[in-house]
């Protein structure tokens, strides 16, 4: 089956008359081309597709005829208009879009000398996108486009964002001692931007604010090192104060134990001394039973202990008179108490003779 191509090629070679010369039968044979070209391309300025993630603003001569959203099942696809420059388009992103908020120094308000001048440093970012078909008429006609309507977000959110942290303290936003406080005053401030930025942007650029949050809060980069520094030392003076501490509680811990230590031996010695006298004691009753049953025998051991007294110690050689009661015992040995006879074992079975 034959193409298009060749079929035009047929007809012009077809339609051409016997006595045009050659160079009438090349300007014939590309009339053709050129009418099927100016066709293609007639015909791809008259169609145009509408994706799902995107509005297409439709304007006639420079006015606005219409707007195509692509979420709408019956205006997706394909359509036709006039060729430029009758009609004319542009597309416009309906997808979720990000603002980020570079880092900006913001001044909050310091109670103990009623002044803003406590310096912080706040990354934002915005959600945002633009809200139907009426708004993207609003947002070519007030901005002219998603770029410059990014800009204006960022100038206003910038402006928002100083106002309310002139609002707030320091210790609402950054506090290690109170996350539950910071916490909710971030939350607040959130609430409040949405609140001050929603509805007026909705209203002159048409785009809808889908959230603002706080990305990090933090100190400014000149003062940071030095805010370092005054933790470090914070905390050497802790430690130190901890230290302090301890061999404070380990001076009272040897205190109570040498207290303790004492205590037990005063009581320790204390019933040492006790039981000495009870043993004394005890002894000297003993002494004085044994005394009382042969008074002349206990002399006798008394004597002899006095001998090993005076002649101990490796004296080899002592002079004394015998004449001295010292020596009775040597001379005239006591004699020993009569005792009972023991009696005489019978034994077992025998007789007793």
């Amino acid at each position: 089956m034959p193409t298009w191509a060749g079929a035009i090629h047929e007809a012009s070679r077809k339609s051409i008359p016997a006595g045009i010369g050659s160079e009438g039968r090349f300007v014939l044979k590309t009339i053709p081309w050129i009418l099927t070209g100016l066709a293609a391309f007639l015909a791809w300025t008259c169609l145009f597709t509408v994706d799902r993630t995107e509005f297409v603003y439709l304007t006639t001569l420079g006015a606005h005829a219409s707007t195509f959203d692509g979420a709408s099942e019956s205006q997706a696809g394909l359509h036709l208009r006039w060729p430029w420059p009758i009609q004319d388009l542009r597309r416009v992103d309906r997808r979720l879009q990000v603002l980020e908020l570079p880092g900006l120094e913001q001044l909050t308000r310091d109670i103990q000398r009623d002044a803003i001048d406590r310096t912080l440093t706040i990354d934002a970012y915005l959600l945002w996108r633009v809200a139907d078909s009426e708004g993207v008429d609003r947002l070519l006609r007030a901005a002219g486009g998603l770029d410059e309507a990014r800009q204006l977000l960022a100038q206003r959110l910038g402006g928002e964002l100083g106002a309310a942290c002139g609002r707030l303290q320091m210790d609402d936003l950054i506090n290690s001692k109170e996350p539950e406080r910071v916490r909710t005053e971030r939350e607040k401030l959130r609430s409040g931007l949405l609140a001050s930025l929603g509805q007026p942007a909705l209203e002159q650029y048409g785009v809808e604010v889908v959230d603002i949050r706080l990305r990090r809060v933090s100190h400014p980069a000149q003062v940071r090192q030095a805010i370092f520094d005054r933790i470090i030392s914070e905390r050497e003076r802790k430690a130190a104060e901890y230290q302090s501490m301890g061999e404070q509680e380990s001076a009272k811990i040897r205190a109570d134990a040498d207290r303790e230590i004492g205590q037990m031996r005063g009581k320790a010695e204390a019933e040492v001394v006790r039981l000495k006298g009870q043993s004394e004691a005890e002894a000297d009753r003993i002494r004085n039973e044994a005394q009382m049953k042969d008074p002349s025998f206990y002399a006798f051991l008394r004597k002899l202990e006095e001998y090993q007294r005076v002649l101990g110690d490796g004296k080899s050689t002592l002079l004394l008179s015998t004449h001295r009661e010292l020596f009775d015992a040597l001379l005239d040995p006591p004699n020993p108490a009569p005792t009972k006879a023991a009696t005489p074992l019978t034994p077992v079975g025998g007789s007793g003779k």
